[in-house]
């Protein structure tokens, strides 16, 4: 299990540019198996659970070539084609085990139903934070009429699509209103609904950007969807789906805890090609926060600042910061704010709704010295020490991507060296994190143990 060994109060200053969007790659390269024809995605990350995915389409038989697009472009560019798919190899344990360990495997289920009419699943991997169902994603199945059968040898779930009277796919259009807006239940769904037969309506479903950004590259596909960035979706139904080509957006997830570290660590701190439009109301929770977030284009500049000041509701209450579906603020970066509160000046209540376990590591940022109340499994209340006392190093481990982002981003700024233990963590979600910040001028050093 490797490790950061970080040496913090140092100030980070220069331009760092966000890597690809890892949960769109994750949605846009399991959408490559709806079609036989090639499709080319560009800005890849270089990220374990991304890397794992593309290896999980290598196994079953999608051809994954890299692209070249010009001799000084770092940009990862890959060129898939499921054309020969493994059918016997999508049914085996050893597959049903690979994508136990990957929670991305599961956006996989709605482009194998809609094109080979069936899929086995198992419950996928991913961050212990709470309970993460799969509801939303089998009941948007059944909607459309999948049918399924545990099998208790294998504890395992085969869902089938097909007819048992034909070999036609059985998936037909309705109407369906989720039970909650699950972002990869609504890509799952549109995935198997697009050659389903009909039209399929989805209410209440998830319109984050990398939605919509699936069902744009799905339309070039030769899909019918629309009512694209609203809640309510409409799929009609195709034969066949069609090669393309696909850009993903940057990171928000990596741009909102640049900003974070750049609040915290930063001497002047220029974040490149952000696509503004697409992160929401992102850089105006820092702002609450009392962050300067500047803007240049579709660039974000960070000063240093001496002080930063928490804001207070118009009535005078304490603010308070809630996650919430898109357009509300992302769950995935309460954990960064929650750092950069511990050195504001004012109170900060944090309230987070969707995962039970994932305040849990601010028992880390307790024993860095930091002034939380742990209310309960969803809520704490961060008292912000204004840079009067600085974070002491210690010694922890990550138990999540966000919350070892958060944790590296407060070992950066502490008195002291500061040693994070299970990074493989942190680089399920962050691509070569410790270089990146290195050339801003911090100081972390992997170590990796030696082989027996």
């Amino acid at each position: 299990m490797a490790s950061f060994k970080i040496e913090g109060g140092r100030l980070l200053s220069g331009t760092i540019t966000p890597q690809g969007a890892k949960n769109e790659a994750l949605q846009v390269i399991c959408a490559t198996l709806l079609t036989s024809e090639e499709v080319t995605i560009a800005n890849i990350p270089d990220i374990r659970d991304v890397n794992n995915l593309i290896q999980l389409l290598r196994d079953i038989g999608v051809k994954v070539r890299s692209e070249e697009r010009g001799a000084k472009s770092e940009e990862r560019v890959y060129a898939f084609q499921a054309d020969s798919l493994n059918l016997e190899y999508l049914q085996s344990d050893e597959f049903v085990h690979k994508c136990a360990e990957l929670r991305g495997s599961v956006l996989m289920i709605g482009p194998l139903l809609a094109r080979m009419g069936k899929a086995v699943v198992t419950k996928p991997g991913g961050d212990k934070i709470g309970r993460r169902r799969l509801d939303t994603h089998f009941l948007g199945f059944k909607y459309l009429g999948a049918k399924f059968r545990h099998i208790e040898s294998r504890d395992v779930y085969e869902i089938s699509a097909r007819s048992q009277k034909s070999r036609a796919n059985s998936l037909k259009g309705t109407y369906m209103l989720l039970d909650e807006a699950s972002v990869t239940g609504t890509a799952n769904i549109i995935m198997a609904a697009t050659m389903a037969e009909g039209t399929t309506t989805i209410y209440n479903a998830a319109c984050e950007p990398y939605i919509q950004q699936l069902c744009h590259m799905l339309n070039r596909m030769g899909a019918n969807i629309s009512g694209i960035g609203s809640n309510l979706l409409t799929v009609v139904g195709v034969s066949k789906l069609n090669g393309t080509e696909h850009r993903l957006l940057p990171d928000m997830i990596e741009v909102g805890s640049f900003i974070g570290m750049a609040a915290m660590v930063g001497d002047g701190i220029r974040i490149k090609n952000v696509s503004l439009r697409n992160l929401g109301i992102i850089p105006d929770a820092f702002r609450r926060l009392g962050v300067k977030v500047e803007t240049d284009g579709d660039d974000l500049l960070i000063p240093r600042q001496k002080h930063y000041v928490v804001d207070s509701f118009i009535d005078g209450t304490i603010m308070t910061l809630a996650d919430a579906p898109w357009p509300g603020l992302t769950p995935d970066l309460l954990s960064v704010l929650i750092v950069v509160a511990t050195q504001a000046r004012g109170s900060v209540l944090f309230h987070q709704k969707m995962f039970e376990s994932r305040l849990f590591f601010v028992d880390k940022l307790i024993d860095m010295g930091a002034q939380i109340i742990l209310c309960d499994p969803h809520r704490a209340v961060v008292v912000g020490h204004d840079r009067k006392l600085t974070l002491r190093a210690q010694r922890m481990s990550s138990p999540d991507i966000r919350a070892g982002i958060a944790l590296l981003i407060a070992a950066m700024s502490a008195n002291g060296t500061s040693l994070i233990s299970n990074i493989e963590q942190i680089d399920r979600g962050y691509e070569h994190i410790e270089h990146r910040l290195s050339a801003l001028g911090a100081r972390i050093e992997r170590i990796t143990p030696s082989a027996p």
